[in-house]
């Protein structure tokens, strides 16, 4: 059986995360993350990034 894909259009829809969704994300993966190189590896891949400083 193989696994179900979703089609291109539906990748490209998605929207941006709240503000305070993306801090939580953030805060978990750098609690669980065991360095700084994989911390900003998991945050790439749910397209988070590191957080943006205060003007």
């Amino acid at each position: 059986m193989t696994a179900k894909t979703a089609d291109s259009a539906e990748i490209g829809d998605v929207e941006p995360l709240p503000d305070d969704t993306a801090n939580q994300a953030r805060r978990v993966v750098a609690a669980y993350a065991t360095d700084a190189e994989e911390c900003r590896t998991f945050m790439a891949m749910l397209g988070i990034g590191p957080a943006k400083p205060e003007a």
